[in-house]
């Protein structure tokens, strides 16, 4: 019991400061993402083991890229290399291939690929047209707590097969759907309430949040795993590092990023 309140009042404080932010202003939103994305770098580089400050210096370039908003448009380029390069990772999950990190080149590529790029884009999503639009990331929060709050009820009373047992063994495949199929009624549902997007592309936006979050999820145990830790940190009573949190969050958003500013 004493466990569940601790993780219930570190849950509510996350939940209070992280929105406070969103809602207050553009500003205080970037300047959250700042300070997370650099505890989450802390945290990564823990897990595979990278003692360098090259990492931060990358973080802030990128912030400053998003904030700036150059002449010469580099958001192309930026989501071709994210996008191929969370999917090389999600090629190794499924192949259950191991993550080769050996040399220094390969773990600041793993930091640029699987946090740095995916906070950019977690930055410049709620950006539609120049203008600010917090109740997208709300929106988009709702759906991911919704899937993880389905996935793991009917996990535990209906689940049978195992997702991916050899990196997460409580995950099951029934888990996955009963997450995924509510996540779509929450997408239909804000779509109903809310002046954001039409119902369809919330239902794909949904799908996306959903497959690609519980996947980012998924990614972040099996470096977990390689590694031979439990959790990524200690920040969040009851729940681990902020990286633990946040996984699904980031690994997402370069794929609704480029539905939503590419193709919608």
């Amino acid at each position: 019991m004493s466990n569940l309140i601790t993780r219930s009042i570190s849950a509510l404080v996350y939940a209070i400061i992280f929105i406070s932010a969103i809602l207050f202003s553009a500003e205080t939103y970037i300047g959250l993402l700042a300070i997370f994305a650099t505890v989450c770098i802390y945290e990564f580089s823990k897990i595979i083991n990278l003692k360098n400050i090259i990492p931060y210096v990358f973080l802030i370039a990128i912030v400053l890229l998003s904030i700036k908003q150059p002449a010469f448009s580099l958001t192309e380029p930026l989501i071709a290399i994210s996008l191929v390069g969370l999917t090389g990772l999600l090629y190794l999950l499924i192949s259950t291939k191991p993550i080769k990190y050996g040399s220094f080149i390969q773990k600041l590529g793993l930091h640029i690929i699987y946090l740095i790029l995916p906070f950019y884009f977690l930055i410049k999503l709620p950006f539609i047209d120049d203008n600010y639009v917090p109740n997208m990331i709300i929106y988009i929060i709702i759906i991911i707590w919704t899937n993880d709050s389905f996935a793991y009820l009917v996990g535990k009373n209906f689940g049978k097969h195992k997702l991916f047992e050899s990196v997460s063994p409580k995950k099951t495949i029934e888990g996955f759907i009963g997450g995924l199929a509510f996540s779509i009624l929450a997408g239909i549902l804000i779509a109903k309430f809310s002046n954001v997007f039409s119902t369809i592309n919330w239902i794909v936006i949904a799908i996306i949040v959903s497959i690609l979050g519980s996947l980012g999820d998924l990614v972040e145990s099996k470096f977990k795993r390689q590694a031979k830790v439990k959790d990524s940190g200690t920040i969040m009573p009851g729940h681990g590092g902020l990286l633990d949190r946040l996984d699904s969050l980031f690994f997402l958003a370069p794929f609704v990023y480029l539905y939503v500013h590419y193709i919608m």
